[in-house]
């Protein structure tokens, strides 16, 4: 399938751990489809930095900015014209919730909840959610390699932990048409053939939950 023949849904969201690749990927649907894209600006929060460096006391502050950050943004969504132009977005708003339950105490995730009730709204249901999976040791890696500062000191133990909520989330999820791909095996972000082969399933999917988990292509 050529980029230019694929139809993609209107609305699409790429979510996965750190380091999975979803900004990457999320790039280069845009350029595919001709879509606008919606990327969350993790590196804008003033707090993240300290929260690696000691996430019990920066925690609560790093998870409002981000929780106030992504409500902005998907209000201004909810009032886009869906139908104008194509969008992909590199996040959804119910893992605000997800990265909360991980990183607050028990006090602090009450006082978080109360939070979220009053700022959060109904955003839009993605038309699909693209789900990247990928073992401990392939995120770890792509993490060093793409060499972020602020997640140097980054913890496999925590990273673990989040990848476990991702899976246990997307286990139960069904607002919207699901694709879990195996991040580890194929890479649609720099070979060209994966890509494609990734384009033909996004086009594809409409309802319920898919796997996409292609042998890899030897070059």
């Amino acid at each position: 399938m050529s980029e230019k023949a694929a139809t993609p849904p209107g609305y699409i969201v790429v979510e996965g751990p750190i380091g999975v690749g979803k900004t990457s990927l999320v790039k280069r649907l845009a350029e595919s489809f001709a879509a606008e894209t919606l990327l969350e600006d993790a590196e804008g929060n003033p707090f993240l930095e300290r929260f690696y460096n000691d996430g019990s006391q920066a925690a609560f502050p790093t998870q409002l900015y981000f929780l106030f950050q992504r409500s902005r943004q998907l209000e201004g969504l909810r009032q886009r014209d869906l139908f104008r132009q194509a969008l992909v977005a590199d996040y959804m708003l119910e893992k605000d919730r997800l990265f909360a339950g991980i990183n607050l105490d028990t006090e602090e995730l009450k006082l978080y909840e109360q939070v979220y009730a009053g700022v959060t709204l109904e955003a839009p249901s993605p038309d699909l959610v693209v789900y990247l999976q990928a073992p401990l040791d392939v995120l770890l890696e792509r993490i060093r390699k793409r060499g972020r500062p602020q997640e140097r000191r980054m913890d496999a133990t925590y990273l673990k932990r989040l990848s476990d909520a991702y899976t246990d989330f997307f286990y139960h999820y069904d607002r919207s048409p699901l694709l879990i791909i195996n991040a580890a095996e194929i890479n649609p972000v720099e070979r060209e053939q994966d890509y494609q082969l990734l384009l033909e399933q996004i086009c594809t999917v409409r309802s319920g939950k898919h796997y996409f988990n292609p042998a890899p292509l030897l070059l």
